[in-house]
């Protein structure tokens, strides 16, 4: 009896062995850390102006936590399925994300806001297309090119990655959402620079690209409205500069060590999405530039653990799907950073893992599952996690005296 008890009990140590569960904790826990910071700073964000439009102040804070919950089981999920079978799922995954982007615009599944239509609703749930459309993209890219290795440096081999890039772009455009247009276009554009594309090929094609931003910014108004705010936004303090204006007051406000947790002046309808594009403007106010900057470090912690992930990859379609997943991180971290300080003219963008949405959240931390799988297949790879285990591998690859 004893001795079945312990074969059991062997049994079980071995599901929890590390050599077979591996996680990486320089990504994993810089997540964690995020997405709850995230639900907390959503509640201080929102909790007067959801009192006001909802009579509920934690209406906001409430999804943020029900995305949190979805988003860590996504995550176990996609820690536990085999990223080198996702391969096979690029072309599927591309379709999905172009058919999300198309129902949009579809009138009775599509949900406008504000102007834009960039939601899919189905009775009272609804998503971003784009969220997701975007990840679909990055599976597409980095499973065509593991496969078209050979031809990356072709201008026939990185074609097809430009089409479907550039065919997504200009959807998510129509919508409008130039944030997330340019978030695709930086990301396909890192992928296929890591891919093997030629600088040659960068230079030729960046002269259509550079042509064609201001001829965006002329075929629509508000967009040249919001250039002429970012410019000079006291013009138009209470139009078009107004939010940068607001945004730019909130973080003054904060000083070196913030106003305090939910002692923010700014959220009391003065900043307008304080809670969602904005988010970063409250947590400047209230944790000042020292607050602001221990995120961002806890943010390049993240993105390091990923481009590292990504370095150390066994197989060319993790290194291409790593770097694809960390650059979008990294992007809009950047974007979302750069609008709220005045760095780059206005354009909505969440900050992932922080600010207010559902869809985004879980999205995010799906493909952070996916990130931990490629990390699971490397464990035995990467020096930097197991540099005695690199050296007894490189002492018996030695050449015998």
């Amino acid at each position: 009896m004893l001795k079945k008890r312990l074969k059991f009990s062997l049994k079980g140590l071995k599901l929890l062995d590390p050599s077979k569960h591996f996680i990486d904790y320089g990504v994993l826990i810089p997540v964690l850390m995020l997405a709850c910071f995230g639900v907390l700073m959503v509640y201080s964000a929102s909790y007067y102006s959801a009192g006001i439009a909802y009579g509920n102040s934690f209406f906001f804070a409430g999804k943020q936590l029900g995305g949190l919950a979805l988003g860590v089981c996504a995550l176990i999920g996609c820690y536990f399925v085999n990223h080198k079978a996702l391969c096979k799922l690029k072309i599927p995954a591309l379709v999905v994300g172009f058919v999300f982007l198309l129902m949009v615009f579809i009138p009775g599944i599509g949900i406008e806001s504000y102007g834009a239509k960039r939601w899919i609703g189905f009775g009272t749930f609804s998503f971003q297309a784009s969220e997701i459309a975007k990840f679909c993209f990055v599976l597409f890219a980095a499973g065509y090119m593991a496969e078209r290795k050979d031809d990356m440096g072709k201008i026939k081999g990185v074609l097809p990655v430009l089409m479907m890039g550039g065919l997504m772009c200009l959807l998510i455009l129509a919508e409008p959402n130039l944030s997330i247009t340019l978030c695709v276009g930086i990301v396909m554009l890192i992928m296929l620079f890591v891919g093997g594309m030629k600088l040659k090929h960068f230079a030729i094609l960046s002269v259509p690209l550079a042509a064609l931003v201001p001829v965006l910014i002329i075929t629509e108004p508000y967009r040249l409205k919001r250039l002429m705010a970012f410019l000079d936004p006291w013009s138009s303090p209470q139009a078009e500069g107004f939010q940068l204006i607001q945004s730019l007051y909130s973080l003054g406000g904060g000083g070196w060590f913030g106003v305090g947790l939910f002692n923010s002046r700014q959220k009391y309808s003065f900043l307008p999405f304080s809670e969602s594009d904005f988010i970063f403007s409250i947590i400047g106010e209230e944790f000042g530039l020292i607050g602001c900057g221990l995120l961002l470090l806890v943010f390049g912690m993240l993105i390091y653990s990923g481009y590292r992930i990504a370095l150390n990859s066994s197989t060319r379609f993790g290194c291409y799907l790593a770097t694809g997943i960390t650059s979008i991180i990294a992007v809009q971290v950047l974007i979302n950073v750069a609008v709220v300080t005045g760095s780059i003219p206005p354009t909505g963008l969440p900050l992932p893992f922080i600010s207010a949405g559902s869809t985004s959240l879980v999205v995010f931390m799906a493909a952070v599952g996916v990130l931990l799988n490629i990390a699971r297949q490397n464990k035995n790879t990467d020096p930097f996690l197991y540099p005695k285990q690199q050296f007894i591998n490189l002492k018996k690859k030695a050449p015998r005296k």
